[in-house]
C-alpha cells in the first residue's frame, strides 16, 4: 500500500513542479519529500530562500519550527522530514508586499485565486495520504484547515476535529515561527504554544509515527 501511495505522490509532485498557473508567484515550486505519513504539516508559503534549497522551512523560520517539533516529538529535523509530509497553502514565493509609497512590508499574502489554484494539490495530497492529523502552521494554514480568521489566542493551544478536503481528522494549530513575530515569544502566545506542542506530543498518531 505504501508503495502505491509513494508512487501517487511522485506523480503529483511532477504535476506540481510543472505548474505555471499563477503569473504573479515566483518559482520554483517548493514542496516536501514524497513521505508516506498520517501526519500532514501545512505551512503558509515559501519565503524567498526556500526555492534555492528546494525544500520548505529551509531558513530561519524552519530552525524555530523544528526546535518546536523536536520538543513535541523527540525527533530532530532530519527525522521529522523523513516521517511527516510537509505541504503548504501556496507552493511558490508570493513576492514582497509594498505600501503605496513603495516601502516593503514583508512577504505578500497570496490572493484568493492563487490559494484556490494551489488548493487542488493540497486536496490531492489529502486524498492520497488520508492523514489523521494536520499541523496547521501560521494564520493562512489555520484558515485553510479550520476556516478560523480570528485571533491566534482563540485557536492556538486547542485541537479541533474537523473535515478537511473531505477527510475527517484532528487539527492542531501552531503560530508561524517567523523571527519577525513576537507572538510566540510573549504571553499569552508562549503558554498557548506550549499547550499546542503538548497536544502534538500526546496525539496517538504522533506517538505511532515517532515510536
Amino acid at each position: 500500500m505504501s508503495t502505491h501511495v509513494h508512487k501517487a505522490l511522485l506523480q503529483l509532485h511532477t504535476k506540481l513542479d510543472a505548474c505555471k498557473s499563477c503569473p504573479n508567484m515566483i518559482g520554483p515550486v517548493v514542496h516536501g519529500a514524497p513521505v508516506v505519513s498520517k501526519i500532514l504539516l501545512i505551512g503558509q508559503a515559501p519565503g524567498p530562500r526556500e526555492g534555492s534549497f528546494g525544500k520548505p522551512f529551509a531558513w530561519t523560520a524552519g530552525k524555530t519550527l523544528f526546535k518546536w517539533m523536536e520538543q513535541a516529538t523527540g525527533a530532530n529535523e532530519e527525522t521529522f522530514r523523513e516521517r511527516v509530509y510537509i505541504a503548504a497553502v501556496a507552493r511558490c514565493f508570493p513576492g514582497k508586499a509594498f505600501t503605496k509609497k513603495g516601502v516593503k512590508t514583508g512577504d505578500r499574502r497570496p490572493d484568493d485565486d492563487e490559494i484556490e489554484r494551489c488548493g487542488k494539490y493540497l486536496s490531492s495530497e489529502v486524498e492520497i495520504l488520508q492523514p489523521d492529523l494536520v499541523l496547521a502552521v501560521g494564520q493562512m494554514a489555520i484558515e485553510a484547515a479550520l476556516g478560523h480568521k480570528g485571533k491566534l489566542d482563540e485557536i492556538i493551544g486547542t485541537m479541533k476535529r474537523d473535515k478537511f478536503h473531505g477527510r475527517e481528522l484532528d487539527v492542531i494549530a501552531l503560530p508561524h515561527p517567523s523571527g519577525a513575530s513576537t507572538w510566540h515569544r510573549t504571553e499569552p502566545g508562549k503558554t498557548l504554544l506550549g499547550k499546542s506542542l503538548a497536544l502534538v506530543s500526546r496525539h496517538p498518531t504522533v506517538k505511532a509515527t515517532f515510536a
